[in-house]
């Protein structure tokens, strides 16, 4: 390998002592100076403690020559001292040098990790950085990385699904509000009666529009996430939406069964009540005529759980899945003249990760739902004091 090669990227930038390439240098001639300079500090201990061999002399010129090898010695050990950190020195340059094209091999990964993110947008999240080789540091970071794309590629494969949805639940009723209108302006034989009822279909259209903004507004808040904790009781919250559905429990002539027992949890309350409705009115609406709703509340296993069971069509089981996702209704996208969105059940399920709470669905083999939450549950004197803004 060239060392044109190695030094090719980018090398004014690389060179800046604020780059991970440049510290690992650093860091690499810092420990080879202070690792050469102890070595030799020790051998150059150790050489002049090393006492010189014995000479016999059988003249009078014994101290002289004792001086004169003393002086010798000392100019030895001056001359050995400069000679070691010659190279010292010129091995400090090279460990540099080394260090440098080490570090830049060791980041290389790295790197191409980095453009390969860089190049990755909305158009082509499906792409990954798919780094092969020994399951190292780098690995587990490349993994984590492509872990993390997938994740946001289904994040924004939902998200342009559920712009997509709305787009059209949107803007179904107002081409047929303008398709009123224009017949409304158009006809010239038009009563007041007409005037009346077509008035009267635009009020119906307008609220039926503002329950689907008012639904996805729901949702969006859910999605958030929690920004306080208060207490609540599942047991009141399934009492309220009961009550709340009790007429068209009775127009259906469903029997309703309960078994509500105190489970106390804390979260957003309102939210709360949101998802308890939701469940009750989907097990109401989604019902056949004599058929039965089954709910209860009860704390088990340190857990706050709600649970609704119904009567109803059959579900095939691989489509309870889908029944929690935006938009989605078991008769297709016209089955709409309900009033319904099929945002009931999906309301639910972001309801329930906003509190951490566990969600359990499947299809009774005789039709129908049943459904059951579990919230962490907290002792009212446990729930913290909301939070203050």
């Amino acid at each position: 390998m060239r060392l044109h090669d190695l030094l090719r990227p980018d090398v004014s930038a690389a060179l800046s002592f604020r780059t991970v390439r440049m510290r690992l240098t650093a860091l690499y001639g810092a420990l080879f100076t202070i690792s050469g300079a102890v070595l030799l500090t020790i051998t150059y201990w150790l050489v002049r403690r090393t006492r010189p061999g014995v000479i016999i002399v059988y003249d009078d010129s014994g101290p002289e020559i004792r001086d004169h090898l003393n002086r010798l010695r000392e100019a030895q050990m001056r001359e050995l001292l400069m000679q070691w950190g010659i190279a010292l020195a010129i091995m400090v340059v090279i460990s540099i040098v080394l260090g440098w094209l080490v570090a830049g091999r060791v980041l290389r990964p790295l790197r191409t990790m980095t453009d390969t993110i860089r190049q990755i947008s909305a158009r082509n999240v499906h792409e990954r950085l798919a780094v092969t080789g020994p399951r190292d540091e780098m690995k587990d970071l490349a993994d984590t990385v492509d872990g993390l794309l997938g994740r946001l590629e289904t994040a924004l494969d939902a998200h342009k699904r559920f712009v997509a949805n709305a787009a059209h639940e949107l803007r179904t009723p107002l081409t047929l509000e303008r398709a009123l209108l224009e017949e409304t302006l158009t006809d010239r034989e038009a009563t007041l009666e007409s005037y009346r009822a077509t008035s009267q279909r635009l009020l119906a259209l307008s609220k039926d529009q503002g329950r689907l903004l008012e639904a996805l507004l729901t949702l969006a808040g859910s999605e958030r996430g929690l920004d306080r904790l208060e207490p609540f009781d599942l047991s009141d919250l399934a009492h309220q939406a009961l009550a709340s559905t009790r007429l068209e429990a009775d127009a259906r002539d469903l029997r309703v069964i309960t078994q509500i027992a105190s489970a106390p949890s804390a979260g957003d309350p309102a939210l709360a009540a949101r998802l308890v409705a939701n469940l009750v009115d989907n097990a109401v609406h989604h019902n056949t005529t004599g058929g039965h709703v089954e709910v209860a509340t009860e704390t088990r296993a340190g857990r706050a759980f709600v649970s609704v069971v119904n009567s109803g069509p059959v579900i095939p089981p691989q489509q309870v899945g889908r029944l929690f996702e935006p938009f989605q209704r078991l008769g297709g996208r016209t089955a709409r003249n309900d009033g319904r969105h099929g945002l009931g059940l999906s309301i639910v399920h972001a309801i329930a990760t906003a509190h951490g709470a566990d969600v359990t669905a499947h299809a009774r083999p005789g039709g129908g739902l049943s459904v059951e939450i579990g919230f962490p549950a907290h002792s009212r004197a446990q729930v913290p004091a909301r939070a203050h803004a």
